[in-house]
């Protein structure tokens, strides 16, 4: 059953390395929301906050002052540290701070009787990429903190603006920025630092400079939007599409892969009217869940899908689980979502239960504006990439997830690339003819391809 409109709150961070263009960014996506009659709220730095009130890492203690300066973006903190005060107390309460901040906005939003976008400038996972792992983990652990709910649950989507030090090096400067003074290569650490706080969120979005700058923006307003599952036309996304490739096993070692993160995805199709398509999809880690509500909406044959994505709570879904479709199995999956060439990939490798012709089966995914040339250099070299099955209809999760045989099913669906590919066949096979009809035996196969019942070899037909 489709969800009824509803006013939105949508959080968004936007995240980076230096000179990547968030800046700029905030405010084109202030200047196009506002245009729709959105109410759009941005939260500060939090960092720059407190800069801005006094704080110096020359106050905190050596070890944590260096580490803290070498991912300060700001000129000033770059003198000698000195044994006073504890960094890693500095940045728990920097994250209780952001979270309390942010926490005022998110009531705001809550409050607002408009539809609202609230921007983050950075959020709470960039913490992470400052401090050790175990540190992190301490921070965590004392607070009650987990990933999930830091990560996953706190936000709608990530956009990381990448450094124009990795990409577009002629373009770097920190002539126009008060608190900026990395060179090329510790921009380029920072930038590296920043992208893979947030790998494993479930919509996480890179922005790399493969574009000029205009089209890196229309990008990042156009991934916003497509997340949102606002119709823009072709108007934003013209250069940035989803790929799909197939994989070959066996899965490679952990150590093969970059720094990755491992999810439980467990997807269930609700009962919709064609040819639209609901799915609940529950992921998460270490026992902690997030629950999404999608509704895929195909508006006209050949027109733009258009995927609105509801976060929902555990109650929600389990209510929404009594409308599950019966003639799909739910599926299972272990999702693999990690950072390689500045490209965010995620592989997911389906598990038991589930139908046969899943057995065994890895689905590689990415969004990149990249060209197909310059795209399958960037591949992740370690796996066993069989090919692209992007539109490929026998790789959607909706036909993958049918109970029945899709020759005999009905519910069969094919995506438009599939029809498009099919209709040209049809168009070039010419229809043999003999004086100008067709003859017996022609007669025999067309009546064949139209479905009708063949009684025997004698021909008869049952209509």
């Amino acid at each position: 059953m489709d969800k009824p409109q509803e006013k939105r709150v949508y959080k968004l961070v936007l995240t980076g390395g230096p000179c990547g263009g968030k800046t700029t960014g905030q405010s084109r996506l202030c200047t196009f929301f506002e245009n729709l009659g959105w109410k759009v709220f941005r939260v500060p730095e939090t960092a720059s906050v407190l800069l801005s009130g006094g704080v110096k890492f020359s106050d905190l203690n050596e070890d944590e002052g260096d580490q803290m300066k070498k991912n300060s973006s700001c000129k000033h903190c770059l003198s000698t540290a000195s044994p006073t005060n504890d960094a890693l107390v500095f940045q728990e309460n920097l994250l209780k701070t952001m979270i309390q901040i942010e926490n005022t906005f998110f009531e705001l939003g809550r409050t607002c009787k408009r539809n609202c976008l609230i921007i983050c400038d950075r959020g709470a996972m960039d913490a992470s990429a400052f401090i050790s792992k175990d540190k992190w983990e301490k921070i965590k652990r004392d607070n009650g903190w987990n990933d999930v709910e830091l990560r996953d649950n706190r936000y709608n989507q990530i956009i990381h603006m990448v450094s124009a030090a990795n990409g577009a090096e002629e373009f770097y400067t920190t002539e126009d920025h008060s608190c900026r003074s990395e060179g090329v290569e510790l921009a380029k650490e920072l930038d590296h630092n920043a992208a893979t706080a947030w790998v494993g969120h479930p919509y996480y979005d890179v922005i790399d400079n493969s574009t000029d700058f205009e089209g890196k923006m229309r990008r990042m307003v156009g991934s916003v939007c497509q997340k949102m599952g606002l119709d823009t036309g072709d108007r934003l996304l013209k250069n940035s599409r989803k790929l799909k490739f197939l994989v070959n096993g066996p899965l490679p070692a952990d150590e093969k892969f970059p720094r990755f993160q491992d999810f439980e995805v467990v997807h269930t199709y609700l009962q919709s009217n064609s040819p639209n398509q609901v799915r609940l999809r529950k992921r998460g880690q270490k026992g902690y869940f997030s629950y999404i509500h999608t509704m895929r909406r195909q508006r006209q044959a050949g027109g733009q899908v258009i995927e609105v994505k509801t976060q929902i709570t555990h109650r929600d879904y389990i209510n929404l689980l009594a409308q599950k479709d019966k003639s799909h199995l739910t599926i299972y999956k272990k999702r693999r979502c990690f950072l390689v060439n500045n490209q965010y990939f995620q592989l997911d490798i389906y598990e038991e239960p589930t139908h046969p012709r899943c057995k065994g089966l890895m689905l590689l995914e990415t969004y990149s504006a990249l060209d197909e040339v310059t795209l399958r250099k960037c591949l992740p070299g370690f796996l066993n990439i069989v090919k692209e099955v992007t539109g490929n209809s026998d790789f959607s999760m909706y036909n993958l997830s049918l109970r029945e045989d899709w020759k005999t099913s009905k519910k069969y669906w094919r995506s438009d690339a599939d029809q498009q590919q099919q209709q040209q066949q049809q168009q070039q096979q010419p229809e043999p003819r003999t004086n100008g009809l067709p003859n017996g035996l022609e007669v025999y196969k067309l009546l064949s391809e139209n479905k009708p019942h063949i009684n025997g070899s004698a021909g008869l037909l049952k209509c």
